[in-house]
């Protein structure tokens, strides 16, 4: 094991430099990657021989992590990703392929061929290319964290050291089927909600905007100086509002925007919006429902493939989706790395249900924890669909109500 300094820049952007030991400098950087660093710099420690100060200036060329320089121009958005439906097909393709006993870097060869994607392409034959080298193919998915999260490579690991590989990688895709599936279930859940309110708030700004304003002089010409309803009186207001004071509008609605991503952007911030999206109304239970599930699937699978239940339980957090089910997560790993049981930091957090406690505390028992978190997760997808459907009965009503109401006014 060789022994390398490293200068990196931690989760708060701070600089950070030590010493690491590993096999190369792609493995250094790959677990400092998975510590939760940033390496800028990877430089073997110095070698005393009459080239070392050569060999260190090739090893840091070789090295060294930098961020890719903007190009020329104004950059309006970040650099893209590989989607997730893309990358879950390339990850059932090498597991078909490596399952019918095709070996790895064969494998990744046949798959960069026919890949579309020109990124995913790309990096695929970095891959293949660091595996060639000598490299796990662990290690060379580390060093891609932008497409292969801490889960996906930590299950490959699992997998490497198991001899059971192809095994993960089965167990990975169907994960991200399933994953996808209940994700496609919320958007289709959203969408029509989103187009009705869309619409009617279209309606209401035109007809406030244009044509309130001729019922404005018709009532004017027609009953004098009578005074008008209050609710006749209201509308009028507002749509004078509307005519006049179209930047303080706009300025209002830019003003909300921004603080609402300010303040997201904020620990504290995020946990507050975090948990109203499991309490509000109409939303919440599906957001609670659609968390526990990922949750629930994404511990099991890991367990399942051989990650130990702590560095599981980090992965799990970091992929909650949820900054109060994170907190929860957090919270269970510190007291189950106190030497608890899963159980009882579950039931304290108050965020998982009774259910869900109870089928875990079994599942501990009888040493079957990853099929019962499985079984968990099967059973919230079902719950997810009939919330799916309840909540779209619920909005049908509000729906038609709200455009009467529109439209009545």
């Amino acid at each position: 094991m060789a022994r390398f300094n490293y200068v990196a820049l931690d989760a708060r952007g701070q600089e950070a430099t030590g010493l690491v030991e590993a096999a190369s400098s792609n493995a250094a950087i790959a677990q400092l990657r998975q510590s939760g660093f940033f390496p800028t710099s990877v430089i073997e420690e110095a070698i005393s021989s009459p080239d070392g100060k050569e060999a260190r200036r090739r090893e840091a060329m070789a090295a060294r992590v930098t961020k890719p320089r903007a190009k020329k121009g104004i950059t309006l958005f970040r650099r893209r990703k590989v989607k997730s439906k893309v990358l879950m097909i390339f990850t059932r393709q090498l597991a078909t392929l490596v399952d019918s006993g095709l070996p790895l870097l064969r494998s990744l060869h046949v798959l960069a061929k026919q890949e579309r994607d020109k990124l995913l392409k790309k990096t695929i034959n970095k891959l293949a290319d660091s595996v060639q080298s000598g490299s796990t193919f662990s290690d060379a998915l580390a060093l891609h964290p932008r497409i292969f999260n801490n889960l996906y490579v930590n299950m490959v690991k699992a997998g490497e050291v198991g001899g059971v590989l192809e095994l993960v990688l089965t167990r990975l895709s169907e994960f991200q089927e399933k994953a996808a599936k209940i994700k496609n279930k919320v958007i289709a859940a959203m969408v029509y909600p989103g187009i009705v309110m869309t619409m009617a708030v279209g309606i209401m700004c035109f007809l406030l905007v244009f044509i309130v304003p001729r019922f404005e002089m018709i009532f004017h010409d027609l009953l004098g100086d009578k005074p008008l309803p209050p609710v006749t009186r209201f509308v009028l207001a507002v749509s004078d509002f509307m005519q006049h004071r179209v930047l303080i509008i706009v300025a209002a609605i830019v003003v909300i925007v921004t603080l609402y991503k300010f303040i997201g952007r904020t620990r504290r911030g995020r946990l507050v919006i975090d948990n109203f999206k499991l309490r509000m109304p109409l939303f919440g239970n599906l957001n609670r429902k659609t968390a526990i599930s990922r949750f629930a699937r994404t511990l099991g699978t890991l367990v399942t493939s051989g990650v130990p239940i702590l560095q599981a339980l980090n992965i799990t957090r970091e992929t909650a989706g949820n900054a109060a089910i994170a907190l929860a997560i957090g919270q269970v790993h510190d007291r189950v790395k106190e030497g608890e049981s899963i159980v009882q930091p579950l039931e304290a957090s108050r965020v998982f249900p009774p259910m869900v406690v109870s089928m875990v505390d079994v599942g501990e028992e009888t040493g079957k924890l990853p099929e019962m978190l499985l079984k968990v997760a099967d059973v919230y997808d079902d719950e997810v669909d009939n919330a799916v459907v309840a909540l779209t009965s619920a909005l049908e009503p509000i729906m038609i109500v709200f455009l009467a109401v529109v439209v009545g006014t």
